[in-house]
């Protein structure tokens, strides 16, 4: 068996549509080591969709299980670990975020994101609007508000406008051996 590479997790960050789990996947195949996709364990946790949490729980409901299972995460064997959008909302995540490992912050513009989203049957379909707005406009905002906290939380980011997810994954694998995290 070979050992895995990493020495800490490796996060990946980003909005809604940036690429994060299909990366994250394609990392871990080329590195052979473990994946997980944070939102997958949260509904795996909850039993229901991302979107039966909001409506059962709300936004906090939501947030308070994506700590906790963060937090579960964190203490695992290392492994490239896709965050949902929202992971960094809270300072007490961004805090395990960079200290259980190192994390890359994958970026797009508003009008890439609501591209890919809108391509994304089951984005729609798994995950609820965040606010009243139209979906470029809520992207546009979320964006704002949300862009100082990935900054916090990344060590690197990597734009994926006009980007394969090959070109963004061999990008992310590079980061990941000059920095020498893997």
């Amino acid at each position: 068996m070979v050992a895995n590479p990493l020495l800490k997790h490796l996060y990946l960050t980003g909005y809604r549509g940036t690429g994060k789990t299909s990366v994250a996947t394609r990392l871990a195949d080329a590195l052979g080591c473990p994946v997980v996709d944070l939102d997958v364990r949260i509904q795996s946790h909850a039993g229901c969709s991302i979107r039966d949490i909001f409506a059962d729980s709300g936004e906090q409901g939501f947030r308070d299980l994506e700590s906790e299972m963060l937090n579960i995460v964190a203490a695992e064997p290392p492994s490239i670990v896709a965050l949902g959008g929202g992971a960094i909302l809270r300072e007490s995540n961004r805090q395990k975020i960079r200290s259980s490992g190192h994390c890359i912050w994958l970026v797009a513009t508003a009008e890439t994101l609501a591209t890919r989203i809108a391509g994304d049957a089951g984005t729609a379909a798994n995950r609820p609007a965040l606010t009243q707005l139209g979906q470029l406009d809520e992207i546009r905002e979320l964006l704002a508000f949300r862009e100082p906290l990935y900054s916090d939380a990344a060590d690197v980011q990597i734009d994926t406008s006009g980007k394969t997810l090959e070109q963004v994954s061999a990008e992310a694998l590079t980061l990941c051996r000059e920095n020498r995290w893997c």
